[in-house]
């Protein structure tokens, strides 16, 4: 993983998140609604052994780490294969079977393309997808695949060190 770009002046702001429904949350969740943050978002899948193993028990350190003040921790289900496995009412109750506490937006579609809005946006590769968004709602890094903990850790604090 690279580090954190060197001149966030030149950062554009990240696409906006679009979702069909959320979960652990009392109402959307938005970048704009986490400006000010440091935004660690994960895309998974949770039928993706990627995810299984590395992507959402990593999501889950992040959150025990650093959650409760300047970092949200965010997971972004965005399924473009296995539609019919990978239904919200799956996706809630693997969040509880796994005791998912942080915000998890199901990534919307339009039409028939099997990849969802949010992923196309972004143009990810496949999942596990990393985002890290800093503060004033850039986009910092994007990572496709596992990132060790402690260059995601060097690079969380790098973001939280910055001027607001």
């Amino acid at each position: 993983m690279k580090s954190i770009a060197a001149d966030p002046a030149s950062l554009r702001p990240a696409p906006p998140w679009t979702m069909s429904e959320w979960l652990n949350a009392d109402a959307p969740v938005t970048l704009e609604s986490l400006r000010g943050r440091v935004v660690v978002a994960f895309a998974f899948q949770m039928l993706c052994p990627g995810c299984i193993h590395e992507s959402i028990p990593q999501a889950r350190r992040v959150q025990e780490t650093f959650g409760g003040g300047g970092v949200a921790t965010i997971g972004l289900h965005t399924v473009f294969e296995h539609h019919a496995a990978m239904r919200p009412v799956s996706l809630r109750a693997f969040a509880h079977e796994n005791r998912l506490t942080f915000p998890i937006g199901v990534d919307a579609y339009d039409g028939d393309d099997p990849a969802p809005l949010t992923m196309s946006a972004y143009r990810m590769q496949g999942t596990p997808t990393l985002l890290l968004i800093d503060r004033r709602g850039r986009l910092r890094r994007q990572r496709f695949g596992h990132v060790p903990d402690l260059a995601l850790g060097a690079e969380i604090m790098a973001l939280i060190g910055e001027a607001g």
